[in-house]
């Protein structure tokens, strides 16, 4: 029998040399007569040690990594097959610590399975929270999505139950679900490592919701700068159809959903859902007004669900095991797991799925392995371009909807971005306002002039102008943009630009005496 060996296709192990080393080790097998079945499998999440190469054994399957094209002749000779030891083995995949100590339900399968296989997914526990929703009544869905406590994972955090008994509750003949994948926020990679490693579970996500509201059609709204993700996608999808899980009478229930990707338009503002809408309508991507809801009047005038990735993979296990299952993850009113993204000035970059309730500080140490300089970790940044810099005195946050709340700050998608303490905290927050200024649609003037003139002050702050006067004109500036603006680009813009000046004030040429003195 071949013995399997899995080499990630996931973007991130490609960029670090997967394809090469998973060629390489065909050559090397076929050379010395080894008989052997090459899995291209998702990445499990572990970048410094990307390119990672698992073999099935006996024991369960043994990890080496990070190999490189040179060392796959040496993992031959000493016998990687069977996992033997080398100076790349790192054990058992499940025993290494960052993967063991986490809780992963959206991402049971990624790194397990082969992505584009349907009977592999449906070996490990696939479609079985569709095939329940088969039997259930849409409000029946409805009610145990609600019941499970999950929120949206694109960082608003509305409860998704709820905006799905909008939509089922609306009355029109043509419904939509649309799932934003345009992952745009720095340090966030979730959206893609799903849609790259798991993309049934997506598609399974998205065809559950349309049985719970009554749509019959879906739409991927996916970055165009994710080329891998789009082939992926569009595999799965066909062969989801071709098994019956999509199309006019999905196994044989007489209920009917379709699903289509549609391409982004390369602009940040494109992941606010009415601008993403406008686009998928082929529109130029500008923020509407609101209301009307999506979930009223959304995608071409209709009723629609707008859920990111992260949320739609969630529903599965929700619907496999129930509801009460889910809820009983996390602390609060957040309930279930969060995939969190360490990237930055960090040791161990890499994805993470906890419940919620761990703390910034075990993220950065336990997983993240702290600072990748040595230096100490000064600024942490959550929530992508937009979120607070945290810094070390709020390490012990819980990551908590809440909990982040009360500081000023927002859980967005999961983005940990860390900074030591060589980062100049003025020049992040002229960084902030001037990506609101080149990101902004223009359809607002708080956002399209408040950023525009943001940057003209972070130019004087930061050359020493008359700094009392400038940032008491900042922060009135930001004052402004948090009540005045159309959508969250230019609402929270604030946010890093406040946390900055709040936390850093040494950095602005102020003391934290007089930080609010301005």
């Amino acid at each position: 029998m071949a013995i399997k060996v899995f080499v990630p296709c996931d973007s991130s192990a490609l960029s670090l040399g997967a394809e090469q080393v998973a060629q390489a080790i065909l050559a090397e097998a076929q050379r010395r007569n080894e008989d052997i079945q090459l899995v291209r499998n998702g990445s499990r999440g572990m970048f410094w040690l990307e390119p990672l190469v698992e073999v099935k054994t006996t024991l369960g399957r043994v990890a080496y990594g990070a190999v490189q094209v040179k060392d796959v002749p040496s993992l031959f000779d000493a016998g990687f097959l069977h996992g033997a030891p080398h100076r790349l083995s790192l054990g058992r995949t499940k025993e290494i610590p960052f993967l063991k100590h986490q809780e992963r339900l959206t991402f049971a399968r990624v790194g397990i399975t082969d992505p584009v296989d349907v009977v592999d997914y449906v070996e490990h526990a696939g479609f079985r929270g569709l095939e329940r929703a088969l039997q259930m009544s849409g409000a029946e869905i409805v009610e145990e999505v609600i019941h499970s406590g999950l929120r949206g994972r694109g960082g608003a955090a509305f409860p998704t139950g709820i905006k799905w008994k909008t939509v089922l509750q609306a009355k029109s003949a043509q419904k939509f679900i649309v799932c934003n994948a345009d992952e745009g926020d720095s340090g966030t990679f979730s959206d893609r490592m799903i849609m790259e490693g798991d993309p049934f579970v997506l598609i399974e996500g998205m065809t559950i919701v349309g049985l719970a509201v009554g749509a019959t059609k879906g739409y991927i709204y996916l970055r165009v700068e994710y080329p891998h993700a789009y082939q992926t996608l569009q595999t799965a999808i066909q062969r989801a159809y071709q098994a019956g899980y999509l199309g006019d009478d999905i196994r044989g229930s007489g209920k009917a959903f379709h699903l289509e990707v549609r391409l982004g338009a390369g602009a940040y503002i494109c992941g606010e859902e009415t601008a993403l809408m406008e686009s998928i309508e082929g529109k130029r991507g500008m923020v509407r007004f609101k209301p009307p809801l999506p979930a009223i009047k959304g995608l071409f005038g209709q009723p629609t669900v707008v859920n990111n990735v992260i949320s739609l993979a969630s529903v599965p296990i929700i619907l496999d095991k129930g509801g009460a299952f889910y809820r009983d993850f996390g602390m609060g009113r957040s309930h279930g797991t969060l995939p969190i993204q360490l990237a930055g000035n960090l040791k161990q970059t890499g994805l993470v799925e906890k419940a919620f309730g761990v703390t910034l500080r075990e993220i950065l140490y336990e997983f993240g392995g702290g600072s990748a300089s040595g230096r100490p970790i000064r600024a942490v940044q959550v929530g992508g371009p937009l979120g607070a810099y945290l810094p070390e005195s709020l390490f012990d946050t819980p990551l908590d909807y809440e909990a982040f709340s009360a500081v000023q700050a927002v859980l967005g998608h999961g983005g940990v971005v860390a900074f030591d303490d060589t980062v100049n905290m003025a020049a992040m927050a002229r960084y902030a306002m001037e990506f609101c200024a080149i990101e902004s649609c223009g359809k607002c003037t708080p956002c399209r002039i408040g950023s525009t003139r943001g940057v003209e002050i972070m130019d004087k702050v930061m050359s020493h102008e008359d700094n009392p006067q400038q940032i008491a004109l900042l922060r009135d500036l930001c004052d402004t943009m948090l009540s005045t603006t159309l959508c969250a680009l230019g609402g929270m813009t604030p946010f890093p630009v406040l946390s900055a000046l709040n936390h850093f004030p040494e950095d602005f040429g102020m003391s934290k005496l007089d930080k609010h003195a301005a």
